[in-house]
C-alpha cells in the first residue's frame, strides 16, 4: 500500500510539474530572445540621431563602440564601405535601403536588425545590429536547470510525504489485521490500539468493542452450560438413593458404578465451564482440565497436551462394555501394544471414543455387534469403530452439525475436529460387518524428551464382558 500511494503521488506530481515546466521553459526561452532582439533594436535606434548630425566615419565608429562594445553595430553609408564587419545578407540590405524599411529577422548565424536613416539629399544610410545565436539563448540553460531542480525537489517531497502518510495507514492496518488473526486463533485478549486516519481509528474501536462483546457472550454461555449441568445433580442424587436401596442385588454395583461415572463426567463439564475462557482450539486447553475430572491431562507440558490413545480407548470401551452386555451387544476390542501417543489430552480422546460408541448405541438396535480397533502406523494412530447396523445412507451429510438424518451431528464433528487438531483426518464408510465404519486418524505426537524406546508390538483381541 505504501508503494501504491508513493506511486500515485509520483505520477500526479510529475504530471503537474511537467504541465507547468514545459510551458515555463518555452516562455523563458522566448523572453530571453525577445529581450536580446529588443536591445539590438534600441542600440540601432540610438545611433540614428548621430547620422542626422554627421556622417564622419570616425565619429560614427566612436558612437557605435560606445553603444555596442562587441562591435556588432555596423553603419552602411551611401556610396561608402560599411563601417564594421557586416553580417547582413545583401538582399536584406538592398531592401532596407531602397524600401526604407526597418527589418528585424533571424538569419542562420543569429538575428539581424536593419534600421534605415534618411540623410540630407534624400540619401539612405542603414544601421545594422547583429545578435549572435549564443546571445539569443544566454542564461536559458541555467534557468531550465533551476526549474528542473525545483520540480525534482517538489516531486521528491510529495513522494516522501505520501510515503510517510502511507506508512502510518499501513501500520494501523497491519495492527488491526494481526489483532484479527490473533482473535481468530483463539486469543480472546487480542486488542488493537486505534491509530491512523479517522476511518482506521473507528475500525480499531469497533474491533475492540466486538472482541469485548464476544468475550462477554462466551463467558455467559459457559456460565449457562455450568448452570444447566448443575441442575442435573438433583436426578443424580435420586439415582444414588435408588442404588442404595438396591444394595445387595446383582445390579446394584453396576448401577452405582454407572452413576459414579456419570457424576464424575458431570463434574468435569461444570469445572471446565467455570474455568477462565480458553484461548486455543481443541487439544490446546479447550477440553482438557485436571481438577475434578475423571481423566487427567496426561503428559501436558510446555509443548502441549499429550496422552496414550490406546490406554484411553481401552478404559472408555470397558465402560461402554457394561451397557453393551445389558443390551446383548457383542463388543470386540483390538488395541496395539505399541506406543500410541497423540497431541491431545485424555479428555479429548475420551470425548471422541464416547461420541463414536454412543452413536452405535443410539442408531443401531440392541443386539447389534460392534468393534473398536486402535492401529499404530508409521506416522499416525488410527481409531476404528465399526458396527453391523444399517449404516449411514449419506456419510458426507452425517459430518455436518444439525443434519436432518435424526442426529445433531455433534459427535462426528467432535471426532473430526480432534483429528484435525493433530493434523489427521476422519473417514466414514461401510465396513466389513455391513454397517458403518468410522476411522479417525490422529498424527503421532513428537517423542517425549526422555526418549524411551517403544515396546514390542503385540495385538490383543477379545470379548469384553462385564469389565
Amino acid at each position: 500500500m505504501r508503494r501504491s500511494l508513493a506511486g500515485v503521488a509520483l505520477a500526479v506530481t510529475s504530471m503537474v510539474a511537467l504541465s507547468f515546466l514545459i510551458p515555463l521553459a518555452a516562455l523563458v526561452m522566448s523572453l530571453v530572445k525577445e529581450q536580446s532582439v529588443t536591445a539590438a533594436e534600441q542600440r540601432a535606434a540610438a545611433l540614428a540621431p548621430v547620422l542626422t548630425v554627421t556622417t564622419d566615419p570616425s565619429a560614427l565608429r566612436e558612437s557605435a563602440a560606445s553603444l555596442d562594445a562587441t562591435e556588432h553595430l555596423v553603419v552602411h553609408l551611401p556610396d561608402a564601405p560599411a563601417l564594421g564587419r557586416s553580417r547582413a545578407p545583401a538582399a536584406l540590405l538592398e531592401r532596407a535601403q531602397q524600401g526604407r524599411e526597418s527589418i528585424s529577422q533571424q538569419i542562420p548565424s543569429g538575428w539581424i536588425c536593419l534600421q534605415p536613416v534618411v540623410l540630407p539629399g534624400d540619401r539612405v544610410a542603414v544601421i545594422e545590429n547583429f545578435v549572435p545565436e549564443e546571445d539569443l539563448t544566454r542564461g536559458v540553460k541555467t534557468s531550465w536547470a533551476v526549474m528542473l531542480l525545483l520540480a525534482v525537489g517538489l516531486i521528491g517531497g510529495s513522494v516522501l510525504v505520501a510515503d510517510r502518510l502511507g506508512a502510518k495507514v499501513v501500520r494501523s492496518s497491519k495492527r488491526l489485521a494481526h489483532a484479527s488473526h490473533a482473535l481468530g486463533e483463539g486469543n480472546l485478549d487480542a486488542r488493537v490500539d486505534p491509530m491512523g486516519p479517522k476511518e482506521l481509528r473507528d475500525a480499531g474501536l469497533a474491533f475492540n468493542a466486538m472482541a469485548h462483546r464476544m468475550t462477554e457472550l462466551l463467558a455467559v454461555e459457559r456460565e449457562l452450560v455450568a448452570d444447566l449441568s448443575h441442575r442435573l445433580r438433583t436426578p443424580l442424587t435420586a439415582l444414588h438413593l435408588a442404588s442404595e436401596r438396591m444394595a445387595g442385588s446383582p445390579e446394584s454395583a453396576r448401577v452405582e458404578a454407572a452413576v459414579g461415572e456419570l457424576e464424575a463426567e458431570l463434574q468435569a463439564i461444570i469445572t471446565a465451564a467455570r474455568t477462565p475462557l480458553a484461548v486455543g482450539p481443541m487439544g490446546q486447553g479447550m477440553l482438557g482440565t485436571e481438577a475434578g475430572t475423571g481423566h487427567s491431562a496426561t503428559g501436558a507440558g510446555p509443548s502441549g497436551p499429550r496422552c496414550e490413545a490406546a490406554d484411553v480407548v481401552r478404559r472408555r470401551t470397558a465402560f461402554w462394555a457394561v451397557l453393551a452386555e445389558q443390551q446383548s451387544r457383542p463388543c470386540t476390542l483390538d488395541i496395539t501394544q505399541e506406543p500410541a501417543a497423540v497431541s491431545l489430552s485424555d479428555d479429548d480422546v475420551a470425548a471422541v471414543i464416547d461420541a463414536l460408541i454412543g452413536n452405535v448405541f443410539r442408531h443401531t438396535p440392541p443386539g447389534t455387534p460392534f468393534g473398536v480397533r486402535v492401529v499404530r502406523t508409521a506416522q499416525a494412530v488410527e481409531l476404528v469403530v465399526e458396527d453391523a447396523g444399517p449404516g449411514i445412507p449419506e456419510p458426507d451429510r452425517a459430518l455436518s452439525r444439525g443434519s436432518s438424518t435424526g442426529s445433531s451431528g455433534l459427535g462426528l464433528d467432535i471426532a473430526r475436529r480432534a483429528a484435525t487438531v493433530t493434523g489427521g483426518s476422519m473417514r466414514v464408510a461401510r465396513g466389513p460387518r455391513g454397517g458403518t465404519q468410522i476411522t479417525v486418524v490422529f498424527a503421532l505426537a513428537a517423542p517425549p524428551p526422555s526418549g524411551r524406546r517403544p515396546r514390542t508390538s503385540r495385538r490383543r483381541t477379545g470379548w469384553l464382558r462385564g469389565r
